[in-house]
């Protein structure tokens, strides 16, 4: 971009997300701020980016027709993809043909969109180091998998499915059935096929936020956020931090595969790649090309918030990832299936020193599901996260 129009006029620069959860609200928020007219869509009216957003749109986004007629119809300037269900093909289609341009590309988002696709480009393409794998595409499929190569304990994931949903861990055959049914019902698109890894006994795993932005010779440079590190629960993030210690060893591995995988990938923006760590050895998990769950935390850590990072890199502007103070997130759970609840304790959560509350305003509630965050920083990271999951525990969401 080299020149930025006013919203809702014929010069706007005009950028459509598809999927307007709680990470594409905050996108949304930040390409606000920076005059750009946004359009959010999603799969059900009144998500909470669509709250935010110059228009709103509900729309399949997995069905190709509705996909194309929609972005021909609205002519935005970047199409900015913030969910993995999405009809990949029709915007490599698009990218193409020239109609829009894709972030970070038409291909990262095919790519990234199931576990498949980005597991071998890592593993096969790159020859980076990851869990040892088999995809299996019934549930006899992955008993022979696990008896023949894989053993246990092992870990079984939907290849396409958001926020750790269908994961299990199986520690014997017992576990083979169970898994094979929440990685069913737990994946985005019901296609029967699942990834089934090796357990990698690590000591901790992170977060690398990594940022693909125009520099100041006009060629594309990479920067990186310090390491988040986060506690997942059923393979869903509850809580994270940032920074997280690290060996430098570990550390420049870290960023050494990121680079390697995100190099590949190409386009702008930023991009959350998920490692293992053990001592000096770092293994290759997952990549998404957009803001992460566990970096909400950089909400109270960084000069520029990863959604910040995200809308400024994507629109070609510089970016800063520097650390402002270590901090910690925690998740608000809806407690309740209910539509329209209420929440209590914001005013005594907020108490808790140095923290604050982002509530994502989604229409429904479910007992598991993220309908906030708590934040909290400190020059005590562990002070933080103390403090975060004080504050989260404090909000009480309730039926109406």
């Amino acid at each position: 971009m080299t020149t930025f129009g006013t919203p809702l006029s014929p010069h706007a620069t005009k950028v459509m997300l598809l999927g307007s959860g709680e990470l594409g609200k905050e996108v949304l928020i930040a390409l606000q701020r920076l005059g750009v007219e946004t359009i959010a869509v999603d799969r059900y009216e009144n998500a909470p980016g669509q709250q935010v957003a110059h228009h709103a749109r509900t729309i399949t986004m997995s069905d190709p027709a509705q996909l194309k007629a929609l972005i021909e119809k609205e002519k935005p300037d970047l199409v900015v993809p913030e969910i993995e269900a999405i009809a990949t093909a029709m915007l490599e289609e698009l990218e193409d043909a020239g109609v829009v341009r894709v972030i970070p590309t038409a291909r990262a988002a095919r790519l990234t969109m199931d576990r498949e696709g980005i597991r071998r480009l890592a593993a096969e393409t790159l020859g980076l180091p990851t869990s040892p794998y088999v995809f299996c595409d019934s549930q006899a499929e992955l008993q022979a998998a696990i008896d023949s190569k894989i053993g246990y304990p092992c870990v079984v994931k939907p290849v396409m499915s958001s926020s750790g949903k269908g994961q299990s861990k199986l520690s014997g055959p017992q576990d083979v059935q169970p898994a094979w049914d929440c990685a069913m019902a737990g994946g985005r698109v019901s296609h029967g096929r699942v990834i089934v890894e090796g357990f990698i006994d690590f000591d901790y795993e992170i977060t690398q936020l990594t940022v693909r932005a125009v520099g100041a010779s006009g060629e594309i440079e990479t920067h990186f956020c310090e390491p988040i590190g986060h506690v997942q629960v059923g393979g869903d993030y509850v809580e994270s931090w940032q920074p997280h210690p690290m060996r430098a060893a570990a550390l420049q591995k870290s960023r050494d595969i990121a680079k390697a995988v995100t190099d590949n990938l190409g386009g702008q923006g930023l991009f959350g790649v998920e490692l293992f760590v053990k001592g000096d050895e770092v293994w290759f998990s997952e990549v998404s090309p957009r803001p992460h769950d566990t970096g909400m935390v950089t909400m109270a850590t960084q000069v520029q918030t990863q959604f910040e990072l995200h809308a400024r890199a994507i629109l070609g502007l510089p970016v800063n990832t520097a650390l402002k103070s270590p901090g910690a997130s925690a998740v608000i759970y809806g407690g309740v299936d209910a539509t329209g609840i209420v929440f209590e304790g914001v005013a005594e959560a907020l108490q808790v020193p140095n923290t604050d509350i982002r509530l994502f305003g989604k229409p429904e509630s479910f007992v598991k599901r993220r309908m906030g965050v708590a934040l909290a920083f400190d020059a005590d990271v562990e002070v933080a996260r103390t403090r975060a999951k004080q504050a989260a525990a404090k909000v009480k969401p309730r039926a109406a």
